[in-house]
């Protein structure tokens, strides 16, 4: 696997390693395990990384072709590379992800990595190629793991405290989709009231990627809240997420605000309050994904509130390698757990 080229240099440096956790995460979820003796190589002066696999079928393909930091994909033969035609999910342009540009945005290849892992977590991995998935993101901010959910097909749904990160988003997709002749209907737009007081502020637009899907029904849902994050079951129905994904607060943005302490920052005290609200509204299967700063909360605090919550954290190897420097005051990790199903006694 030929890696993306990457403009962020630090990422880049960890991109292999990353890589390398998610395809063996991927491998277990939906291929069977029938991918081993994961590592990296360099051929000719150029680093991949490398596997061996069992055959390799259209099935595998189409799974691997997602890999958040995968380039290309080639089958070794002797001295020679044989390319491997891969079809991603994507179903726009990836200027969707790219063409937003602000200080604090998220790695797209990161996001693309955290929603993959997340999703390949949940009882659901086997559906990512063929069902529109439901996905949710409590700290949407500008709306980066939005459009990556956007881009897979799926249904994608974002809260945010922050007025201005909602307003941004909100005219950056009605652009976008008028720009690019997306068909789509803008089914709401504006303020939430509730008892005469308006409580939030609401875009729900659906889309689709042809003229075609759009008429048979076949359309996806993109619904923004601008509220506190702990409303979230306010807006989004119990059990009717499939996968949640977010960006915890690494000290410097996002936010819940409370009477008692006013606009909580710190991941771990915007995180007991959130995470049991979040719960409820993941489905039994369902995988939560929380990428935070390891400067500010330790890991095992962070798996003690999404246990606490009812949800089961994964601590095996592979989830224990994505930790990694962003910056000279973050070092980001990922934590991954999953409600149980009726009759689960583990995972």
């Amino acid at each position: 696997m030929l890696l993306l080229p990457s403009a962020n240099r630090v990422y880049a440096e960890a991109a292999a390693a990353l890589t390398q956790a998610e395809l063996e995460i991927l491998g277990r979820a939906v291929l069977g395990g029938d991918i081993g003796s994961i590592a990296t190589a360099t051929i000719s002066g150029v680093p991949y990384v490398t596997f061996d696999a069992a055959g390799l079928g259209e099935r595998s393909t189409a799974f691997l072709a997602n890999l958040s930091a995968g380039y290309a994909l080639f089958e070794v033969e002797g001295d020679l590379l044989r390319p491997v035609l891969l079809h991603a999910l994507d179903h726009y342009d990836e200027d969707l992800i790219t063409i937003q540009k602000y200080q604090g945005k998220t790695n797209e290849q990161f996001t693309r990595l955290l929603l993959n892992v997340t999703v390949l977590s949940s009882a659901f991995a086997t559906d990512m190629l063929s069902r529109k998935l439901s996905i949710l993101d409590p700290l949407c901010g500008r709306g980066t793991t939005l459009n990556q959910a956007l881009m897979y097909g799926f249904d994608a749904t974002g809260v945010d405290l922050d007025s201005r990160d909602f307003e941004a988003y909100a005219a950056f997709i009605k652009t976008w989709l008028k720009r690019k002749r997306v068909k789509h209907h803008c089914e709401y737009d504006g303020p939430v009231r509730r008892d005469g007081k308006v409580v939030a502020r609401r875009l729900r637009i659906s889309m689709a990627a042809s003229r075609d899907a759009y008429k048979s029904g076949a359309s996806q849902l993109l619904d923004v809240i601008n509220a506190d994050t702990t409303m979230a079951a306010d807006f989004v129905r119990a059990s009717t997420v499939d996968a949640l994904v977010t960006d915890a607060p690494y000290g410097v943005r996002h936010g819940s605000r409370t009477t008692a302490k006013g606009l909580a920052r710190k991941p771990l005290d915007l995180l007991a309050g959130a995470v049991p609200v979040w719960a409820t509204l993941l489905r039994p299967g369902g995988a939560v994904g929380i990428a935070w700063n390891t400067l500010v909360a330790r890991r095992e605090d962070i798996a003690s509130v999404v246990a606490d919550a009812g949800l089961r954290p994964f601590d095996d190897p592979p989830y224990q390698a994505f930790r990694h420097r962003v910056d000279q005051g973050i070092v980001r990790d990922i934590l991954v757990a999953r409600k149980p199903e009726l009759g689960d006694d583990g995972l």
